[in-house]
């Protein structure tokens, strides 16, 4: 009975360490998008960071499922995790913004600061998210916003407009939407989140030469994900005054 449970005990074990393993494997493509950054093959580079994005999304509840916290108690999954996010969420899509010359110099400089920066002291901010599972302020989502930036190529005071407004946002007390963790309007964030990775993977199909129709439909499933956290906290300090 001891020895099959000694047994089952060690399965366990390697089950969970081999989560965290696939959780590590994100800074393997990380490394990757950056040398594809680095040649500029911004295709290659969003591909990369795309399955960082798709590990990031099942290594959690995969976690959470096999209970990996009290398996391996001395491992911090949470710790990984925000290492290769900050890669991949904001590093590398700072990185690429300011090689590609998109906003022009020096405001790619400084856009590329602000990113960085301010996505540091976003991870370090022990409030980032709330009890009901929104995040507190921008969610340093650089991957996507910039992807979106190379995809719709706008005027360069657009851009750098949006990273300002983005960067100061990361400090704000306001509600960001997490796709999969938040209840509210979770099918419809999800079915939306759906359409934008469709979108996205047309886009890089077509090597950023998408249709009109493909690049905006991106903004718009962006400018949900972006705003509809927002937009019910709002509605929800205001709900009780309509009752007043």
């Amino acid at each position: 009975m001891s020895d099959a449970t000694e047994e089952y005990d060690r399965a366990d074990r390697w089950r969970a360490f081999a989560i965290h393993l696939l959780t590590a494997s994100g800074a393997f493509m990380a490394f990757l998008a950056l040398i594809a950054a680095a040649e500029q093959r911004w295709v290659a580079m969003f591909g990369w960071l795309g399955l960082a994005l798709f590990v990031d999304g099942i290594d959690g509840p995969l976690a959470r499922k096999v209970d990996v916290k009290g398996v391996l108690p001395n491992w911090s999954g949470d710790l990984l995790d925000s290492i290769i996010d900050y890669a991949t969420y904001s590093l590398i899509p700072a990185v690429a913004l300011y090689l590609s010359g998109m906003i022009g110099r020096p405001a790619s400089f400084v856009a590329a600061a602000l990113i960085v920066i301010s996505s540091a002291i976003y991870y370090a901010d022990m409030r980032m998210k709330t009890k009901d599972n929104f995040f507190r302020g921008f969610p340093v989502a650089w991957n996507f916003v910039v992807f979106t930036l190379f995809a719709v190529d706008p005027p360069e005071w657009i851009a750098f407009v949006l990273v300002v407004l983005c960067s100061g946002a990361t400090f704000l007390p306001v509600k960001f939407v997490h796709p999969v963790r938040v209840l509210r309007l979770r099918p419809l964030t999800l079915a939306v989140v759906a359409l934008w990775s469709v979108l996205g993977a047309v886009v890089l199909a077509q090597n950023f030469a998408a249709d009109p129709w493909v690049r905006w439909g991106l903004v718009a499933c962006g400018l949900y994900l972006l705003g509809i956290g927002g937009a019910l906290q709002l509605f929800d300090r205001l709900r009780p005054a309509r009752r007043n």
